[in-house]
């Protein structure tokens, strides 16, 4: 995935911006300072639109869609990207429509109802994920999850409780980077494959001959 910082910055403000403009509407309970601290979702917003992932799916527990639910459709809103939340069994589609349209994002939202380990195998190369361990199975949906080899990040939410960590799971991968925060109640950052913002640069060289003339 190439970095795109024109991406990540305009994916960052809308974020802030939907967050300030619903500050005070109760009509819309996943703004306010849900969406800001702690869990600092309009990272998650720019780290996802900034790598200009074109399949991002995100599995949700019996909660239903969350904040990171609204960064992640801001992000496949900037860069026209296929977004996909898969909701437990027991939500009701038709509220969570309701909830993304206060902030103008149900067009940028794919919800599917389901088991996660069943409706996630239907995707392959995915360049983004975001899994909350508040759903049951997670542990089985690290291992089956197919996600990009060449540059893919996978955000795991909710770790502290259960210990959970992708990154253990798929350690022994090449070109693996994990990373946790303490915030909300605990975040991991997995980078599998390495992003052409991260990549090293080659050195060349160029060899000069240098040739005089005498009379």
């Amino acid at each position: 995935m190439k970095w795109s910082p024109q991406d990540a910055m305009q994916a960052y403000l809308h974020t802030l911006q939907l967050c300030k403009t619903h500050s005070n509407d109760e009509d819309c309970p996943l703004g306010t300072r849900t969406i800001i601290q702690p869990q600092c979702m309009e990272f998650i917003s720019a780290l996802a639109a900034g790598n200009q992932a074109k399949l991002m799916v995100q599995v949700t527990s019996h909660q239903g869609i969350n904040p990171s639910t609204i960064a992640l459709a801001v992000a496949a809103k900037q860069t026209k990207a296929r977004f996909i939340c898969i909701l437990h069994q027991l939500q009701d589609l038709e509220n969570c429509r309701a909830q993304l349209s206060c902030y103008d994002l149900e067009d940028a939202v794919e919800l599917v109802q389901g088991n996660p380990c069943e409706v996630i195998m239907e995707f392959k190369n995915i360049d983004f994920a975001a899994i909350d361990c508040k759903f049951e199975d997670f542990l089985r949906l690290f291992e089956i999850i197919d996600v990009n080899l060449r540059g893919s990040i996978v955000v795991v939410s909710n770790i502290l409780e259960w210990r959970a960590s992708f990154g253990e799971v798929i350690k022994g991968r090449t070109g693996v980077e994990c990373v946790t925060r303490s915030i909300g109640e605990g975040i991991e950052l997995t980078r599998i494959g390495l992003m052409s913002c991260c990549r090293p640069q080659k050195k060349t060289f160029k060899r000069f001959h240098v040739i005089t003339f005498e009379d």
